[in-house]
């Protein structure tokens, strides 16, 4: 028996749910099969989705297909839920991507095909809805192709079962090895398709229509036959944590999927903790398991301080999610108890850390972090169902960051009486989405191992702000490469101090030199209006800084696409103005794309009035020693007064 855990994802609407049902019913899995508009999804089990008809956690279920013993988790397909299905995305052998034949490659799956690639996920494409008027295969191959990778092969078996001559020589055409086997055998062994479809070399594709049961088998046998077996280079224990959620109960459970050796019950994991029970979920329900296998996915009873992406056992922690919230709310009480909003939002920040919940004692203010509106609404509904509380929130505002163009050797000194350290750090420009990323540069003889690390520790150990607005930084590169500590008087504290005032000594440096930069999360776009709309819409794009190409309209088609970016700032409420204008005809589709150079960036950093050198917590300024007491030194001040030499860049 082949044991696999795939995943489907897919752009809401392109019928992913549908699929999962329908391969439940074709397994038996289920015995009736479920639609999602009637609220009876087997996987679409939380009351929310019921109600709303979508998927908004990930889920669980156990089916079987002739030799392929399949763990499939299903996801959320909204772009509101992604950083969820990112989560997932961290434990999977095979994802099943999900393309709507009447809509084919959409924004949002372009963002799926990139996390797919930076979690090195091989994956199978089904394309849904070809039974729908109008579908050509031979098109929406094309624009996978296009849209995707030149790998997109169709994968539909001859009569015989077997893979058509013509799949085996496009096959073979992606990969030189596989290309000499076919010229030399006229045929590709199995082993050598499942080798180039794991090392993401070869896309299978299927066609079909899950809701008519249309493809299934196919798509089935295709994972049977196409896919090879999770292996694991070590027997000792390791486990990847993707999700964390509470039962009807509210017993908290921690999602694992078992990367090496067994996984027993009352192992002792994150610390002194255990794990008191283990259930295989399949769907709602779930069987209590004494122990689960290399390859097995659970939820754990008994761990109450496991994060998403945490690694247990021999595994390390995992790479850090790429989607993060671009919108902050602060939370209307309405009247209700700060405390006990506060403590909601901690339960639901523990089951999604990208929330992010904060509470300013000095603005007596409780915001939120999300991706979007239907996320808040959803969060407003949690709030409610499950803990009876009836909340707001404001307008919101962007979630700005700040980053740098110049290179600058930072400076930081801390030297109260009887207390010293000096660190200086060589800050640099890093790559786009390459966050803060920390090394050392430094010879031992000059400062010492455990000072290096207390270093290295201290930088990772906060949040670094920029100087601009106050915003987080990101995407600089930080070596530390000079210091100095005191045999007699340095302690751990000392360095932290020094080390978090080099940083913001060496930004302060830069914003006088005009090499700080505020960056703003951006959409990329599809917009759908009526063609007699279309110079209203090219208008208003320009209006909001944006960019844009025009499809070409064909002869007797009402609908022009529109296709650009454009701030998040200036789309986020654009929807509105297209149902409005087009009076409900047209369509606006935003995924965010990233963060670039915010459009009005002097208007941002003027309303935010932030004085850098005020904000005590963050402080550039160093503190010296002299006569037996320690006094302050402005930042601009510290490079002269500096210990150790300072070699300006």
């Amino acid at each position: 028996m082949k044991h696999i855990t795939a995943g489907i994802i897919a752009h809401v609407d392109a019928g992913k749910t549908t699929l999962s049902e329908a391969m439940l019913y074709k397994t038996g899995a289920v015995r009736k099969l479920g639609r999602v508009d009637n609220g009876d999804a087997f996987l679409d089990s939380d009351a929310l989705e019921k109600r709303r008809g979508i998927t908004i956690f990930s889920h669980a279920a156990q089916l079987q297909f002739n030799d392929l013993a399949l763990t499939l988790l299903d996801t959320p397909g909204h772009v509101d839920f992604a950083s969820q299905t990112e989560q997932v995305l961290s434990v999977l052998d095979y994802a099943i991507l999900v393309v709507a034949a009447t809509d084919g490659v959409s924004g949002y799956t372009r963002t799926l095909w990139h996390l797919l690639d930076r979690y090195q996920v091989p994956a199978v494409i089904f394309v849904n809805k070809m039974d729908a008027p109008g579908t050509s295969k031979a098109d929406v191959l094309a624009n996978l192709q296009d849209e995707l990778s030149t790998g997109c092969i169709d994968f539909s078996p001859a009569t015989d079962g077997s893979l058509p001559d013509a799949a085996q020589e496009e096959i073979a055409l992606q990969d030189d090895d596989s290309l000499n086997t076919y010229m030399e055998e006229g045929a590709l062994p199995v082993a050598t398709v499942q080798r180039m479809v794991a090392g993401r070399r070869v896309f299978p594709v299927f066609f079909g229509s899950a809701l008519k049961l249309d493809g299934i088998d196919g798509l089935l046998a295709g994972l049977a036959q196409w896919t090879l077996p999770y292996h694991s280079q070590t027997s000792e224990f390791g486990a990847r944590v993707f999700k964390i959620s509470r039962d009807d109960k509210d017993e908290r459970l921690t999602w694992v999927r078992v990367t090496s050796g067994v996984l027993r019950t009352k192992a002792v994991l994150a610390g002194s903790e255990k794990a008191n029970q283990l259930r295989v979920y399949n769907g709602a329900k779930f069987s209590v398991a004494a122990e689960v296998p290399t390859g097995g996915v659970c939820a754990i009873t008994g761990l109450t301080a496991t994060k998403p992406g945490q690694g247990l056992g021999n595994l390390a922690k995992g790479i850090a999610p790429s989607l993060s919230p671009v919108l902050t709310y602060a939370v209307d009480l309405q009247g209700e108890d700060v405390h006990a909003c506060l403590a909601a939002l901690r339960v639901l920040e523990d089951e999604d850390p990208q929330l992010h919940v904060t509470w300013s004692e000095h603005l007596q203010e409780l915001r939120v972090q999300v991706m979007g509106t239907m996320q808040l609404e959803v969060l407003q509904q949690l709030l409610a169902e499950r803990f009876g509380l009836t909340v707001e929130f404001d307008a919101g505002s962007i979630l700005y960051r700040e980053t740098i163009t110049g290179t600058v050797e930072g400076v930081g000194h801390f030297e109260p009486l009887r207390h010293y350290a000096e660190v200086h750090l060589l800050l640099q420009p890093g790559p786009a989405g390459s966050g803060l990323v920390f090394d050392a540069d430094l010879p031992l003889d000059i400062l010492g191992r455990n000072w290096q690390h207390q270093v290295l520790a201290n930088l990772g150990a906060k949040e670094h702000l920029g100087v601009l607005i106050g915003a987080p930084l990101t995407d600089v590169h930080i070596t530390l490469i000079g210091g100095r500590a005191s045999i007699k008087h340095s302690v751990g504290g000392d360095f932290r101090e020094a080390t978090w005032r080099a940083v913001r000594q060496g930004l302060m440096e830069l914003r006088q030199q005009g090499e700080c930069q505020l960056q703003e999360p951006w959409y990329d776009f599809r917009l759908d209006v009526p063609t007699g709309q279309v110079g209203r819409a090219m208008t208003d794009i320009q209006k909001m800084s944006g960019t844009f190409d025009v499809t070409e309209a064909v002869s007797g088609v009402v609908q022009t696409t529109i296709t650009g970016s454009a701030p998040v700032s200036e789309m986020q409420s654009y929807a509105q103005d297209v149902r409005a204008y087009t009076h409900g005809q047209g369509q606006l589709e935003c995924v965010v794309s990233g963060y670039r150079p915010c459009h009005n960036a002097d208007k941002v950093i003027a309303a935010a009035d932030y004085n850098p050198v005020a904000d005590l917590e963050n402080t550039p300024d160093s503190v010296f020693c002299a006569h037996g007491a320690g006094y302050p030194v402005n930042w601009a001040d510290v490079p002269q007064m500096a210990h150790v030499e300072y070699r300006k860049q």
